[in-house]
């Protein structure tokens, strides 16, 4: 298995204190810091934790079930007749230490990620490297044995290397260490997965290296100009999220509506754009470096995503 501002308002009036509080108790506290977390990973973390939830409570029988049915068999040719588990694995664990460490990472890693390429994008990568990392251990089962795999690990190591790819001088700072570039620990890491392969500690190194790659190989994508959004837009579009609503006008109504969503995505697009521009500029020289008129646009691009 694969272990491994709020604004606070003291103005005059006699209001209650505990409207103006973004928070008042530790559960308050708690959704209002969870709330703040960029939608995808917010997604992600919920379903990881309620999954977990059902492992534990659910009784031995159907956690077994769960993992045989649900985690990935690099097996052959199950990988094949049954690909959901290339998904479903990614959403279980083997214990607490498991599942905390790999969405304490996704946390801390992943916000600037998704901060920068945006959620659907995001989604892309973290669940293209997932996929990959599963693809790669089902290839290599012949020779390093073939054990079921659950686990976030993949995906989330997709996302360390997304972000040394976009952050590759970023300071990450370890207890008891120095700060370390963020390229040069990632590479450590992926080192360390290489070093151990086949080592039967029960981590599933080849998911790890899958999911690096497929990282790798998605922000190449992404940073050469590939819209990856458009795979979670199609399967938005299957679902009717973003069909043109029918206005009973013919095809002249469909047609207006089409040229509306198809507006709406062209500035998003272009909002995006400048939004990457923004925070490029901010990894490499600072906030203070930019003008009035990007910090104006910086507030109101995150005031819309809210």
């Amino acid at each position: 298995m694969d272990r491994g501002r709020g604004s606070f308002n003291f103005g005059g009036g006699g209001g209650n204190m505990r409207n103006q509080m973004p928070f008042d108790s530790f559960w308050g506290g708690l959704k209002f810091g969870f709330m703040r977390m960029p939608v995808a990973i917010r997604t992600i973390i919920l379903a990881n934790v309620a999954v977990f939830i059902v492992q534990i409570f659910g009784g031995q029988t159907l956690n077994t079930w769960l993992v045989n049915y649900l985690g990935f068999d690099p097996a052959f040719p199950t990988f094949l007749t049954q690909p959901w588990r290339l998904i479903t694995y990614m959403f279980l664990h083997g214990g607490f230490l498991h599942i905390l460490f790999n969405m304490l990472w996704l946390w801390w890693m992943g916000r600037a990620v998704e901060e920068t390429v945006g959620p659907r994008t995001f989604t892309v990568i973290y669940f293209g490297a997932g996929i990959l990392g599963a693809l790669l251990d089902a290839a290599l089962a012949l020779i390093f044995g073939n054990a079921l795999v659950i686990g976030a690990s993949g995906a989330v190591t997709g996302m360390l290397v997304a972000f040394a790819m976009l952050y590759p001088k970023a300071p990450i700072m370890l207890f008891l260490f120095p700060p370390i570039e963020a390229r040069y620990f990632v590479a450590g890491w992926i080192a360390i997965d290489i070093l151990f392969i086949g080592a039967g500690d029960g981590v599933a190194r080849l998911v790890h290296l899958g999911g690096a790659l497929g990282g790798y190989l998605l922000v190449k994508a992404h940073q050469s100009g590939t819209d990856l959004s458009m795979v979670i837009r199609y399967f938005e579009y299957l679902f009717g999220k973003v069909k043109p609503k029918s206005t009973g006008k013919g095809h002249k109504g469909r047609n207006k509506n089409m040229h509306i969503v198809q507006d709406a995505e062209i500035v998003e697009e272009v909002d995006q754009t400048e939004l990457d521009a923004i925070l490029e500029k901010i990894s490499k020289k600072g906030y203070d470096a930019l003008t009035p008129g990007e910090k104006k646009k910086l507030f109101e691009l995150s005031k819309k995503d809210q």
